[in-house]
């Protein structure tokens, strides 16, 4: 029995006020159930905080139209940085959050009549579907795509759910197949085109010729929250005209402002370290047992991708469902494999906060 990765559970987000943009991706895009809200410090992450341990907050919020959630990340002991040069289509890291919706031209009109900052006009990808690009007050630009596979349909007027995947710069695509479709499973192509595209000409560097393949994973996820997490696609971008491309976290912490990391729910952690290794993506930081985060818990690990991109992986072990309630899952005595019952996940709705 092999490792288990039931979806993208949340993209990272640093963030200099973690109230205030939550707020806005509230009103923008429904992510509004809060999942756990926590102030501590980050011992076990001084690999990527400078040898000092820091302090923070962090709140995790999902929708429940499905898709994975958002970590909203601030530090309290240092300022959040913001990177020093202007990052541009083709630099290596976690570029662009792609979010679901399940009618993208509803979710382009509600946006621009609420006041969002859209990129430009509704676009089409390579192969045929409808898309288009915002940007959030903090300057962090996610991408709007088609994703008829929803969870539970709510009233928000947007149309959209939560994280539907990312847009990754990477220094060889090649290559970095190895990470992104050998072991995290995306090995479904659905195109691979070598081409300046018409869709980032709102975006820095847009109007050069970049590589871009976008995968998606073949098979439905199993596990206790693939239901809710829902399916999600990885487009890696290789800048082709470029000869300047730079590291996105070059000279930063994580948690600094920004995409800071992209993470994935998974089961039997231990096969996935296993098989990390071989591939050559050894695990960086490890809890080895439960890690108490307040209201939830579980074994976290770090892994970096080629260019130095962290990829996170969460087994949780304890989770809760109604806060109110005092209701919480414990999941170590479940069956890896299953879907939580579909009820017991919609009762996560009761966390919302408008």
């Amino acid at each position: 029995m092999g490792k288990i990765i039931s979806g993208i559970q949340q993209m990272g987000i640093g963030v200099p006020n973690v109230e205030e943009i939550w707020k806005w991706y509230r009103k923008f895009f429904g992510v509004d159930v809060k999942v756990f809200e926590e102030a501590a410090e980050a011992p076990l992450m001084t690999p990527y905080t400078g040898g000092v341990v820091q302090k923070r907050t962090a709140t995790l919020a999902l929708s429940m139209e499905g898709g994975g959630g958002f970590e909203i990340w601030q530090f309290t002991s240092r300022n959040t940085e913001k990177s020093d040069f202007p990052i541009q289509l083709g630099d290596y890291g976690l570029y662009i959050c792609r979010i679901k919706s399940r009618d993208v031209k509803a979710s382009y009109d509600y946006m621009k009549k609420e006041g969002a900052k859209v990129l430009g006009d509704l676009k089409t990808t390579p192969h045929g579907e409808p898309h288009f690009f915002v940007e959030d007050p903090n300057g962090n630009i996610f991408n709007v795509v088609q994703e008829n596979v929803v969870f539970s349909k709510t009233k928000f007027a947007g149309k959209t759910g939560g994280v539907a995947g990312s847009m990754i710069g990477v220094s060889d695509i090649d290559k970095a197949l190895k990470l992104y479709a050998d072991v995290l499973g995306y090995s479904k192509v659905e195109y691979d085109v070598t081409e300046v595209a018409d869709c980032f000409s709102e975006l820095p560097q847009g109007d050069k010729k970049v590589r871009r393949v976008l995968l998606s994973h073949p098979q439905m996820r199993k596990g206790p929250f693939a239901q809710l997490l829902g399916p999600t696609k990885i487009e890696l971008v290789q800048a082709i005209e470029r000869t300047d491309c730079r590291k996105i976290f070059e000279n930063r912490y994580w948690g600094d402002w920004g995409f800071i990391h992209l993470c994935f729910d998974v089961q039997r952690m231990e096969k996935l370290k296993e098989e990390c290794a071989q591939a050559g993506f050894p695990f960086t930081i490890d809890t080895g047992e439960t890690f108490d985060m307040g209201e939830a818990g579980g074994r976290f690990s770090y892994i970096e991708d080629q260019d130095g991109t962290l990829i996170e992986f969460v087994e949780t072990h304890k989770v809760p469902v109604a806060q109110k309630l005092g209701w919480y899952i414990n999941l170590k005595n479940r069956n890896p494999e299953k879907h939580l019952p579909k009820w017991m996940l919609k009762a996560m709705g009761l966390n919302r906060v408008k």
